[in-house]
């Protein structure tokens, strides 16, 4: 027997909204200690990991391990019935092919349900290694949302790289090229508008911007976002869930091709 109670409905909406045009179907896996979920998107290039913590939900009872498959475009659409103040119960029986998401207003005088049919998804689970990273970056997620947004207008690729002086986004495309730099400020009034950098050696790394720019569909849910970043690894691009879990989305960098590659054969 499954059943969660989350009195911030609003929060699995956000989480959905970031998640749905990357990841088409995914397993949701609840546990006694949390909900969670890891998938790679349609294309094998990104990989996204969510947790949202037991503690986090006003009510939260699962007796064994459950697997749920589910269609995220159709979560979705289930979801946008709720009401941003509404408080969202999901439930599910051990070996049952459906999930019933009910939505209550704040008031009680209204309650919907729904109830979706799950899917057999075959899904390795990726054991995601805890790394040490080289440079890590906190900063506000509205800002890194809008360095992507306007790199895009000019190319297609962004570059990262961390050094002393700050954290540097640059591209190049057709029409010329963009540098923005964002320098550690901590002195700020509020934590949550500081840009903070700690860094055990520079690095610099090239990444596709349209996945940059999926990932930061995250942003209402964290004022925040951290970077983390090391020359061999997928960078993490992380947003935290209120106080209750995270969504960390994983992208390989691109490899720049040397010059000599690039000649035509002749």
């Amino acid at each position: 027997m499954l059943e969660l109670r989350l009195v911030q409905g609003s929060l699995l909406k956000k989480v959905m909204e970031s998640l749905k045009d990357l990841v088409n179907d995914a397993n949701f896996d609840c546990s006694a200690t949390g909900f969670s979920l890891q998938a790679m998107d349609s294309s094998h290039v990104a990989l996204v990991a969510l947790l949202l913590r037991s503690e986090g939900f006003e009510h939260y009872r699962c007796d064994r391990n459950i697997s749920m498959g589910m269609k995220l475009e159709n979560l979705t659409k289930i979801l946008k019935c709720a009401g941003n103040d509404d408080i969202i119960t999901i439930k599910g029986d051990d070996g049952g092919d459906t999930v019933t998401f009910m939505f209550e207003s704040p008031s009680q005088d209204k309650i919907a349900d729904f109830e979706m049919k799950l899917m057999d998804i075959d899904s390795e689970h990726l054991g995601i290694p805890d790394a040490e990273y080289q440079a890590i970056v906190r900063m506000p997620s509205a800002e890194f949302a809008r360095i992507c947004k306007d790199l895009s207008t000019i190319g297609d690729t962004v570059v990262i790289s961390v050094t002393k002086e700050g954290v540097k986004f640059s591209t190049k495309g057709d029409i010329g090229t963009a540098n923005i730099v964002c320098r550690q400020n901590t002195t700020v009034d509020k934590p949550e508008e500081a840009t903070v950098i700690e860094m055990q050696e520079p690095v610099s790394l090239t990444f596709a911007l349209r996945y940059m720019n999926s990932f930061t569909k995250a942003t209402p849910l964290s004022s925040t976002v951290t970077i983390s970043l090391s020359s061999e690894l997928p960078v993490v691009v992380e947003y935290k869930i209120a106080e209750m879990g995270y969504i960390r989305f994983y992208l390989a960098p691109k490899i720049e091709e040397d010059e000599e590659d690039t000649k035509p054969q002749v």
